[in-house]
């Protein structure tokens, strides 16, 4: 999903803007296949500065002294960040985040204010919204909604379909109203996006920053694992 210069309100979160569905991309040939078991880099990227703190916490899983750093831009309303998620991830968590050999950081790059809203309730404690969520509540709130994609993003009331999903999660109403309309964690989320447009060279989704260099597009567990391999 390619970058759009903008950000986002309040009053657009709440009122349910509807995302645009991507086109998937054409198959592969084999021989094209094989090349892309070893990503092509997009770039070079400064770790150093990719890994100082930015305007929310991160939201990291693995060992802090993994020999492989992976920071992933994504927005929830993208469809190829779904693959990822539904595809790829939780095998690259299995072999190589809970192993030791990565460590795993998302980092919020909506492209819209259905995404901007998903990534809120995220960082959200939905017993106490006025917390920040920790880790082990972000990411299984992410692979749900990462799963359940299609039922609230191309949703006619996107409030509505959040909100019932929010619920599974354990948010109450008044809990997801409160996430929703806490304007410094929106101002956040959209610094985040900035910072990795204005000083990462980020704009489509998901992009990785990975020991230095930035890949674009959802990974296989064929191309990551190939690709971590050869960095360890």
């Amino acid at each position: 999903m390619m970058m759009t210069d903008t950000t986002f309100t309040r009053r657009a979160l709440l009122g349910g803007v509807a995302v645009t569905a991507l086109s998937l991309a054409l198959p592969l040939s084999a021989t094209q296949a094989f090349a892309q078991e070893l990503p092509e880099s997009q770039g070079d990227v400064d770790m150093a500065e990719v890994l100082k703190p930015g305007p929310l916490p991160e939201m990291v899983i693995g060992e802090e002294n993994a020999p492989v750093t992976i920071v992933e831009y994504m927005s929830m309303t993208c469809p190829h960040c779904a693959t990822f998620h539904n595809t790829t991830f939780d095998e690259i968590k299995t072999k190589y985040i809970d192993t030791g050999k990565a460590r795993f950081i998302v980092r919020e790059f909506p492209f819209d204010p259905r995404a901007a809203a998903a990534f809120m309730l995220a960082r959200c404690n939905p017993a106490k919204p006025t917390e920040a969520s920790t880790p082990a509540q972000y990411y299984p709130m992410v692979s749900m909604l990462m799963k359940q994609q299609q039922t609230w993003a191309a949703a006619e009331d996107g409030r509505a379909a959040l909100l019932q999903m929010s619920k599974l999660a354990g948010f109450s109403q008044e809990s997801f109203q409160a996430c929703l309309t806490n304007q410094q964690l929106l101002d956040d989320v959209n610094a985040t996006m900035k910072r990795g447009a204005d000083e990462f060279g980020v704009s489509s989704t998901p992009t990785f920053l990975i020991n230095g260099k930035r890949y674009a597009g959802a990974l296989s567990v064929e191309s990551m694992s190939a690709l971590i391999d050869s960095l360890l």
